[in-house]
């Protein structure tokens, strides 16, 4: 077994199986001691997590400027007066699986104890209210990876993952990028990472085709380092660990075509688009809420509405802007209640699956899907349509 998560609690005393039990209240979920006492095992449909308890914090050997998390959860970490190891058997059909049984166990620990929760391998810190986002809402990789982008020569970029150990696969990396390609590459390297969690990742060597006439491969990291020009093993330090280097289809270090499909998602809307999505929005939004509130319990159809929400992909800089959209679940007066079917490409703070409540006047265009298809645009008027005064 191998730890993926540590608990940082305030208290020296320590939580026992009883109350863990207590906590947890689950039939088919069991709590034992270990054999030596120095904690307890939780099994769930096959699944072990070992908790283990130290006294004290001890030395966690981490690379400062590594780990990510707000000054309060790092001054938490430091000060910490036990810590509890949680442990799984990586890898597996799904290796998510045993992720989130680890994540469940330290929810119901952080119920009962003041601390943090440290991602070993991802170097990310945890307050509880993240850990329960996590365990509630969809999965989102961006929770579990972190990206590093390092210049490895003029102009030239190195990003590399941290946290896939924990799903037991290999990080991944990419050389020879450009600073204007790291959008399109963290999109590209998330989508990747999701499904190597998921243990639906491409095999080592396998040519994967983008569907745009490019591909790429993945190839261990021991071969294809030695491979590159002008970067010796001291470049390395502190990541010499196994990785999956992507490489293109003919294993040179040129990536950059398979970026094509996703340069695309961060193109800005032409503005006169916009301007006719808002325009049409404020004309028909009578009619759109009207319509929702007449659907029925079982009908097949959702009523989307887009919105402007501020993101902060940098804490140092502006605020950035991104339109998200999101399934009304409930109309009041000027207010209504949504989830976000999109989630924030540049934070997880709007994440896919959160409920927002939002003003009605945010609102800057429309869309309604009928057992899964939208409405092309004279379908939705014809809908509206019937909601309008004769």
């Amino acid at each position: 077994m191998k730890v993926i998560f540590i608990l940082a609690a305030a208290e020296a005393d320590p939580v026992t199986a009883e109350q863990l039990e207590e906590i947890i209240e689950a039939d088919e979920l069991e709590v034992a001691p270990l054999p030596d006492g120095r904690g307890f095992s939780v099994t769930s449909d096959g699944q072990v997590v070992e908790i283990r308890r130290e006294q004290t914090a001890g030395e966690l050997h981490l690379p400062p400027k590594l780990v990510t998390g707000t000054e309060a959860a790092k001054q938490a970490l430091r000060e910490a007066r036990s810590v509890y190891r949680l442990s799984v058997n990586q890898g597996g059909d799904q290796p998510s699986v045993a992720v989130f049984e680890a994540l469940w166990c330290a929810r119901a620990l952080m119920s009962v104890v003041t601390g943090v929760l440290l991602d070993v391998s991802a170097f990310k810190l945890h307050e509880p209210g993240d850990v329960a986002e996590i365990t509630e809402l969809e999965f989102d990789i961006r929770d579990h990876v972190t990206l590093h982008a390092v210049e490895a020569a003029e102009g030239d970029v190195w990003i590399h993952s941290h946290g896939m150990d924990k799903f037991g696969a290999r990080d991944l990396e990419a050389f020879h990028l450009k600073q204007e390609d790291l959008p399109a590459v963290e999109t590209f390297f998330h989508q990747l990472c999701t499904d190597l969690a998921f243990g639906q990742g491409p095999e080592p060597g396998a040519l994967v085709e983008t569907g745009e006439g490019d591909g790429f491969r993945l190839q261990p990291s021991e071969s294809a380092r030695a491979k590159l020009l002008g970067l010796g093993l001291d470049f390395f330090e502190g990541h010499e660990g196994a990785y999956f280097t992507i490489v293109s289809a003919d294993g040179r270090h040129t990536v950059s075509e398979v970026l094509a499909p996703y340069r695309g998602r961060f193109d800005e809307e032409d503005p006169e688009l916009t301007e006719r999505l808002l325009a049409h929005a404020q004309q028909n939004l009578p009619a759109f809420k009207g319509r929702f509130l007449r659907k029925g319990l079982m009908e097949p159809t959702q009523f989307l509405v887009r919105v402007r929400f501020e993101t902060h992909p940098d804490a140092e800089g502006p605020p950035a802007q991104e339109d998200l959209w999101a399934e009304v679940l409930a109309w009041e007066e000027g207010s209504l209640v949504a989830r976000l079917v999109d989630g924030s490409s540049q934070t997880t703070e709007w994440r896919k699956g959160v409920q927002v409540e939002l003003d009605e006047s945010r609102v800057n265009a429309l869309a309604v899907t009928h057992e899964g298809q939208t409405l092309d645009s004279e379908e939705l008027e014809a809908l509206l349509g019937a909601e309008k005064p004769s």
